[in-house]
């Protein structure tokens, strides 16, 4: 049964997304004589841990029970007080959790350990590496996690001269709950010239991402600025904006050194972005090997040479793995892991 409430426990994790960052998306299920007790999860940076809420929700029967964790608990304080020592407290008896932190602060397992309770690491790892992953590659890296979105035609287009969407609504409304899970979405200055995207969540519940934009100063009345969110534009020298803030990056070719880039929003905090475009963009992304993971809508539509490819040219070719298929609407949805 162990797999059963480890799964329930990432179950309950996947409702933080998108609201947790920095922290990672965490669930807790708390058992004892084969019933739950308890249940929780993070719901957003600074309030309970999900081990709290869990712990909250059992009271006196967490005495002597097991808890349920998708990632190791935390014993250091942060904005909050150590999960660890409410653990303790309560009287638990066994913890499984499905993988460790690699946050030096945190040594959960250790903590627990000393104090004579179970521990078991490592039950669905791979499910729940896949659920934290922006977090583990932040703590591991100091850069934001890497999501590339293409919508494309079934010719590989991604502009249409008769067209302003390639893909279909239920697509569209997939990527508006991909950026309510995403810190930031980042384009090119081209594009937001040429189509003046919004680049919000209408279509989704949540938070508006914040906005990268690479390139110079932009046209004040761009929709982007109409929502209540960061916008920053990303460049290689300093200049006087009209709206939004600057950030100087190197330069590269005599663009923005994206290398660079990512460091400095590394180090503002900016934990994972979407990559939207437009082709420029998504080629020097794919040529710096920047990628975590990229996810194609191929649309039914041909559209032929008056439409622009997705790429410019490329010095060598890209593979993902583990990838999966879905069908979106009329769309197909192709996913998978960039490899390095």
């Amino acid at each position: 049964m162990d797999k059963f409430y480890i799964r329930e426990a990432i179950r309950l994790a996947k409702k933080g997304i998108g609201r947790t960052s920095p922290n990672p998306a965490v669930g807790a299920v708390i058992v004892k004589n084969g019933r739950v007790v308890g249940k929780g999860w993070h719901k957003k940076a600074g309030s309970p841990h999900a081990e709290i809420e869990a712990l909250s929700c059992a009271g006196r029967l967490a005495k002597n029970a097991t808890l349920y964790v998708n990632l190791e608990p935390c014993s250091h304080y942060g904005r909050t007080p150590p999960c660890t020592d409410a653990i303790i407290k309560a009287g638990i008896s066994r913890v499984v959790c499905s993988i460790c932190d690699p946050n030096p602060l945190i040594c959960g397992v250790e903590a627990l350990q000393k104090k004579g309770i179970i521990v078991d690491v490592g039950l669905l790892a791979k499910e729940a590496t896949e659920l934290n992953e922006p977090y583990l590659k932040y703590i591991n890296t100091k850069r934001p996690y890497i999501l590339l979105k293409i919508a494309a035609s079934l010719d590989g287009r991604i502009t249409s001269p008769t067209e302003r969407w390639i893909s279909c609504e239920k697509s569209r409304r997939l990527v508006h709950k991909m950026r309510a899970e995403m810190d930031a979405v980042l384009v090119g200055k081209g594009t937001v010239i040429k189509d003046d995207p919004e680049l919000t969540v209408r279509l989704a519940k949540g938070k508006n991402p914040a906005c990268i934009i690479l390139g110079g100063n932009l046209p004040s009345e761009s929709k982007l600025f109409r929502a209540d969110r960061q916008v920053i534009i990303a460049t290689t020298k300093e200049e006087s904006l009209n709206k939004g803030e600057v950030l100087v990056t190197k330069a590269k070719d005599g663009l923005v050194d994206l290398n660079d880039l990512m460091d400095k929003l590394g180090g503002m905090g900016i934990t994972s972005i979407l990559v939207e475009g437009g082709r420029r963009v998504i080629t020097s992304f794919l040529k710096e090997k920047l990628l975590d993971r990229a996810c194609f809508f191929i649309s039914t539509k041909v559209i032929g040479e008056n439409g622009l490819a997705m790429t410019e040219q490329l010095p060598f070719s890209i593979n993902l793995s583990e990838t999966k298929i879905r069908r979106i609407g009329e769309d197909i949805m192709v996913s998978g892991k960039y490899i390095h």
